[in-house]
């Protein structure tokens, strides 16, 4: 695992590090390049952050060991990329797993000196370009070691553009509503772009999938059988990405943290609560909220009352979902004691 981990942030607890999560390795930082401030004024939320890049601290481990504890973020995407290039080389004649999670264009945001202006967006733009280069470097490793028509690379994301940010630090939804942090369609819907040279054809799908699929995606991939012991909610999508043929999901549920949030059926999306990005505070409907993605991506026209038993059916899906849910902590702060 290269990059951002992000898990078990602010505890003390080994267990939380990736090498206890059936990671054989590990090069990057333990959370979010913005989660280790130095004392003193932060930076204005939409600024350019790179004139506050004394304020941030970036703790650069490989395993166990602290390489750095103030890192120079502006390599930080060409170091990852490294990594993974030697990381490739070395597993070239076995089966390898390869997550390599770049930190940027999370803020604050930091770009090499040859991709610095460089670009028409400002900085990030830069940032983004320099990921691209980071893609085609990783791509081109694939294919300079043989290895492209017999791996299956996933470019994709977590969240959609921290709009909090503003649109020249944080990045834009486009016509999507809302941003990170919310379970609109700006917040949640990202790329997801699967290459495979000779074995997937270059295609669009409007299928809905997320990245819940790629564990029983890569399970079928490596001959494997996912475990039988509890409820999977992904699915396989070997036979969408190999044969263009759609896959059957019942329902999709938008959860904002472990609460239930949303849930899509096809083209059609209700909310039982919505809430813009962090600080707004979360609204429940009464009745859930109906939007039909398909015509309106933007989620601008409510429509439950004209589609009631749309509304019903959903509902219903996510009932039975629900049903499989076993209640537990929130993990996803735990106050270091």
């Amino acid at each position: 695992m290269i990059g951002k981990w992000h898990l078990g942030v602010w505890t003390n607890n080994p267990e939380h590090h990736p090498l206890k999560h059936g990671f054989d390795f590990h090069f990057g930082l333990p959370h979010s390049n913005d989660m280790n401030p130095s004392p003193g004024n932060p930076p204005k939320a939409g600024a350019n952050a790179e004139q506050n890049a004394a304020w941030w601290n970036a703790p650069l481990f490989r395993g166990y060991e602290l390489l750095d504890p103030k890192a120079d973020q502006t390599q930080l995407t060409r170091r990852y990329t490294e990594e993974a290039q030697k990381f490739i080389t070395d597993n070239k004649t076995k089966p390898f797993f390869l997550y390599l999670a770049h930190t940027f264009p999370h803020t604050p945001l930091f770009a090499s000196d040859h991709f610095k202006g460089k670009s028409t967006r400002g900085i990030y733009g830069d940032v983004v370009e320099e990921l691209d280069w980071s893609v085609g470097q990783v791509l081109k490793t694939l294919k300079d070691q043989g290895l492209a028509e017999n791996t299956l690379v996933v470019f994709t994301s977590d969240n959609g553009p921290w709009t909090l940010m503003g649109t020249e630090t944080g990045g834009s939804a486009g016509l999507l509503r809302d941003g990170k942090g919310s379970t609109w369609e700006g917040g949640m819907r990202v790329p997801g772009i699967f290459w495979m040279p000779g074995k997937i054809r270059p295609s669009v799908t409007t299928n809905v999938a997320g990245t819940m699929d790629l564990f029983p995606t890569a399970v079928k991939l490596a001959g494997g059988t996912a475990p039988k012991d509890r409820p999977m909610d992904g699915v396989d999508l070997s036979s969408l990405l190999f044969n263009g043929e759609a896959i059957e999901r019942e329902v999709y549920c938008y959860y904002r943290g472990e609460k239930l949030y949303a849930a899509r059926l096809g083209a059609w999306k209700i909310h039982y609560v919505t809430q813009n990005g962090y600080n707004d505070k979360a609204i429940v409907h009464e009745q859930p909220w109906l939007y039909n993605l398909e015509v309106d991506p933007s989620e601008n026209h409510e429509i439950s009352a004209s589609h009631p038993e749309i509304v019903a059916r959903i509902v219903a899906a996510v009932e039975k979902h629900k049903a499989t849910v076993v209640a537990a902590p929130s993990q996803l702060i735990e106050v270091v004691k």
